[in-house]
């Protein structure tokens, strides 16, 4: 598995994740318009497909070829990694108001 810090490190692999997370299953092309047209992104097909593979490096992304195309989805199994170095603090009970406040 590659560096997943690195790879979210970037905008344009960030946007790539937001895209996925909202519709898994999306191709290169579909990808690259999306970008485009959302979060005007201007990256070329191969800039885009070169995102992908550090995506992928990093376990985020997993392709499957069906016929001439490949299609792309997301993981976030290995954001479990980050969560579990870095767990949240535990649940502080509410502290009462000070005395004479309302």
């Amino acid at each position: 598995m590659g560096d997943v810090f690195k790879a979210l490190a970037d905008p344009t692999r960030r946007a790539i994740l937001d895209e996925l997370q909202e519709r898994s299953g999306q191709t290169l092309f579909e990808l690259c318009t999306r970008l485009v047209t959302r979060h005007g992104v201007g990256s070329s097909r191969q800039a885009v497909s070169q995102h992908l593979e550090v995506l992928e490096a990093a376990g985020l992304v997993h392709s499957r070829r069906e016929g001439r195309y490949k299609f792309h989805d997301l993981d976030t199994t290995p954001l479990r990694t980050i969560t579990e170095r870095w767990p949240p603090p535990p649940a502080r009970p509410e502290e009462a108001p000070p005395c004479g406040s309302p």
